[in-house]
């Protein structure tokens, strides 16, 4: 058996004596307690949920976006193609690129400089070719996250202020970060009680059984305190409409 590093002592002596599973506001805190004392860097912060779901069933695939109000504590790039006044009004509402041929030309030559993609419909057509490159990396634009839209100025607004998919994987689980863990535990319970809520919101009508199986948070490098599923709905809505 491996011996523990000087690190993984101090994790485990700060969390002996918690109690598993907790809230998540108790586990925010003990997540911030822990990664102050033992990290030398703003940890990003993180919601993993196993969901009782059958994921190999059209019906019960999960895939939507939700925005975090406090933010993910970092800046997104934003590029929209689009045509006439769509690109004006991408770039008035903040986008950091907006165009048509230009930018699709540019991505063609191996060109990333952006973290999220938005396109207005009639541009579809034009980035077909482009889904073997943009799909891989997460950036194809789809209607199911918003992404394909004519109101590309909310769009914009949405992706800066904060906005977050989550899609349900091959298990049936549920991976996305809710911000930084130098934010307040205020601002970390906003942004994981609005995500929760939208998961739970997203439970398909076929879906049987227990929808929240397990439900974790944690830090990049650090461990993960397991929630009380039994009072996970409870907390998110008694803190959502607080």
């Amino acid at each position: 058996m491996s011996k523990l590093t000087k690190k993984q002592q101090k994790v485990q002596e700060l969390l002996e004596g918690f109690e598993q599973p907790s809230t998540g506001l108790d586990a925010l805190k003990k997540l911030k307690e822990v990664s102050e004392a033992v990290s030398k860097f703003n940890e990003t912060v993180e919601c993993h949920m196993r969901l009782g779901i059958e994921v190999k069933h059209a019906d019960q695939q999960i895939r939507s976006t939700t925005v975090l109000p406090a933010g993910l504590g970092k800046t997104v790039r934003v590029c929209v193609i689009a045509k006439g006044n769509k690109v004006d009004e991408a770039l008035a509402a903040g986008a950091d690129f907006a165009g048509t041929e230009d930018i699709i030309e540019k991505i063609e030559k191996g060109w990333f400089e952006f973290d999220t993609l938005i396109a207005t419909p009639d541009c579809m057509g034009m980035l077909g070719k482009l889904g073997r490159v943009l799909g891989p990396k997460g950036l194809m634009p789809n209607p199911k996250t918003g992404t394909v839209t004519l109101e590309v100025g909310k769009a914009v607004k949405d992706a800066k202020a904060g906005k977050v998919e989550f899609r349900a994987d091959k298990q049936g689980m549920i991976h996305c970060p809710i911000g930084k863990v130098q934010f307040s535990v205020e601002d970390l319970m906003k942004n994981y009680a609005t995500l929760a809520e939208a998961i739970l919101k997203a439970k398909p009508a076929s879906a049987k059984g227990t929808y929240i199986k397990s439900a974790y948070l944690s830090t990049t490098m650090g461990p993960g305190i397991k929630l009380d599923t039994k009072t996970l709905a409870a907390e998110v809505k008694d803190y959502i409409g607080a």
